[in-house]
């Protein structure tokens, strides 16, 4: 309860500056008065105290579990398990659990992704049903998972993370000429979406605890990184989605 306390104290101090700023404008330059401030101060608190929560629980779970599973998929006695450690250099082949471990948590995720749910029932809204939301979710969650399995494969071969990143980006450009137009909005900001409360810890934790437990591997260097291809790998799967269901409908057409 102490290290609770402490933590909720502290999230006061971070939220203090949005709630000046909001108020501040308020009564300063709008110059009315909150309608329902009651309930507006209750949800503040609701707020405070479920992001209190929150922290407490990246600190007692997500973040051990991540570097957990990192450090036992790595772990040599999971690895050599049936071979002769002697007779057997590491290569990265014989991290394959750690790729499709890395690549089921993106998904997971992502789908468990609040952030990703409302965008996913906006675009529906307002593409009359064009946009299905269980499309865009699965199509983001599967972005997430190539992205974060090819992030553990960088972080376990030790090749440089701009490599990957600049390839990415110079796809993406590429991809938004062919792609249709009402897409790519939302094929980009789904790439920030996937950046929120859920997905974050646990790929953080995953990409520090493999960084940490492979040999000639540096966290600072190499742990991070992770968000960067859960960010990138969502917009090409969006508007190869949106690309697919315009092939299908044509294709529909003509038969």
């Amino acid at each position: 309860m102490a290290d609770f306390l402490i933590t909720f104290l502290e999230t006061v101090r971070d939220v203090i500056p949005i709630i000046l700023i909001i108020f501040g404008f308020q009564f300063l330059v709008i110059r009315r008065p909150v309608p329902n401030l009651k309930k507006v101060l209750l949800g503040l608190f609701y707020v405070i105290l479920g992001l209190a929560l929150f922290l407490q629980g990246l600190k007692q779970a997500l973040f051990p579990l991540g570097e957990l599973m990192a450090q036992q998929l790595t772990d040599p006695a999971f690895i050599y398990k049936g071979i002769e450690q002697a007779s057997h250099t590491l290569h990265w082949t014989d991290y394959k659990w750690v790729y499709l471990f890395a690549a089921a948590i993106g998904f997971a995720t992502t789908i468990a992704e609040p952030a990703l749910l409302a965008v996913a029932i906006k675009a529906n809204e307002v593409s009359g049903g064009a946009i299905t939301i269980w499309g865009l979710r699965i199509s983001v969650a599967i972005g997430v998972a190539i992205g974060i399995a090819l992030g553990t494969f960088r972080i376990v071969t030790g090749t440089p993370l701009e490599y990957y990143i600049i390839t990415g980006y110079i796809f993406v450009i590429i991809q938004t000429f062919f792609a249709p137009r009402m897409i790519i909005p939302l094929a980009f900001d789904s790439g920030g979406v996937t950046t929120s409360t859920v997905t974050v810890p646990l790929v953080a934790a995953l990409g520090l605890g493999l960084a940490g437990t492979i040999e000639g591997r540096s966290p600072l260097m190499d742990g991070f990184g992770l968000i960067a291809f859960a960010s990138l790998f969502p917009m090409i799967t969006v508007m190869g989605y949106a690309q697919f269901s315009v092939y299908r409908q044509k294709h529909k057409g003509q038969v």
